[in-house]
């Protein structure tokens, strides 16, 4: 579907999706009070009809959804044969069909691994890309377009058969109120139209690629690196459900939770900013002259100021600063524990205080 937001005063614009319109900081303030909406052209909209869809759906993913219920918000990872996170999609059933939300550069990969899935049942997944269309923003903003699925994040809230590893207290993903409205493309046509004209405030996906990264949220494009195990992230929260039938890579998502660690671990970083230079994505991230890790997702957050996610080894120190590789050199990243190093059923956790934010 190509609906162009180019036309909106101060539109930056990347093909189809819209990165910002003129001031990211001040986007992300709007998004997160509700008043504004976020066109994700980054995202494609899946559907999967037939009547064995959710128990189809439910065989070869790591969520619970042969009972979903209609309107009931969910979150699935499709895995490997070792636990390692290959696709994901945000789900809501209608009853009579069950939406997927996927990353764009995603959706060709799932979409294909669906089709070869599909044998003698009644299933017929599809792409419906071309005539629907994603907007995000809070609970209520989005709730007030007219359209044919909603989905509301359910982030950080630990959903029925999962776990959460941070030891966080409060999670910083607690206050964020966010979902995903579908809508028809002739509503996103008259969204831009009314933006346009002034009528509606917009903001870009970098503004809510930085609200996700503040609130610890992990996305598949950003901290799957096709060796991600659920845990290291901590997507058991949302995404898993620890005691559903059988799927592909069940197995290895039982015996780390249960018997094991993961090898890795997600981090959130407060970027020294005195530079003004943010990291990319792949950057070292180092203790000492050992590179302990890789930045996965990086952000200027209108309150934090520079943050960034990054997944480490589950070796390395709690206790210490970190650095990481900049474009000329490198910079300081003060670490918070998302997953603990000893992550697992067993683990004693304390609950650790949240770090205050920086103003």
């Amino acid at each position: 579907m190509s609906v162009s937001f180019a036309h909106v005063p101060a539109a930056v614009v990347d093909g189809d999706v819209l990165l910002h319109v003129g001031s990211p900081l001040r986007e992300q303030r709007s998004l997160d009070a509700g008043q504004a909406l976020a066109p994700l052209g980054d995202r494609v909209v899946l559907a999967v009809d037939g009547e064995d869809r959710l128990s189809w759906l439910d065989s070869l993913c790591s969520q619970s959804l042969a009972q979903l219920p209609p309107g009931q918000s969910a979150e699935m990872l499709i895995l490997d044969p070792n636990g390692h996170v290959e696709h994901a999609a945000s789900v809501v059933d209608d009853g009579a069909r069950t939406w997927l939300i996927v990353d764009r550069r995603d959706a060709e990969g799932l979409l294909t691994w669906l089709e070869r899935m599909r044998f003698r049942l009644r299933v017929d997944p599809q792409d419906l890309s071309a005539t629907h269309g994603v907007v995000g923003g809070t609970s209520d903003a989005v709730a007030a377009l007219p359209s044919v699925a909603l989905w509301r994040d359910p982030w950080p809230a630990i959903t029925a058969g999962g776990w959460g590893y941070s030891p966080v207290d409060p999670h910083p993903g607690g206050s964020r109120d966010w979902a995903e409205a579908i809508v028809e493309a002739s509503e996103l046509e008259r969204l831009a139209e009314r933006a346009g004209r002034g009528e509606q405030a917009l903001a870009g996906v970098l503004a809510a690629e930085a609200l996700r990264v503040a609130a610890w949220r992990p996305r598949v494009t950003a901290e799957a690196d096709g060796r991600t195990l659920p845990h290291e992230v901590d997507w058991l929260r949302t995404a898993v459900h620890l005691s559903k039938g059988c799927y592909r890579g069940q197995e290895t998502v039982a015996k780390v939770h249960n018997l094991g660690h993961p090898p890795r671990r997600l981090v959130a970083l407060q970027l020294d900013g005195s530079d003004d230079v943010l990291p990319e994505p792949g950057a070292e991230v180092r203790v000492g002259d050992e590179t302990v890790g890789a930045i996965t997702s990086v952000a200027r957050h209108y309150e934090e100021g520079p943050i960034a996610l990054a997944l480490v080894k589950r070796t390395a120190p709690v206790d210490v600063d970190l650095t990481v590789a900049v474009e000329g050199g490198w910079i300081a990243a003060a670490q918070e524990q998302i997953v603990p190093p000893d992550a697992g059923r067993t683990a004693s956790v304390p609950r650790l205080p949240r770090l205050s934010r920086r103003r």
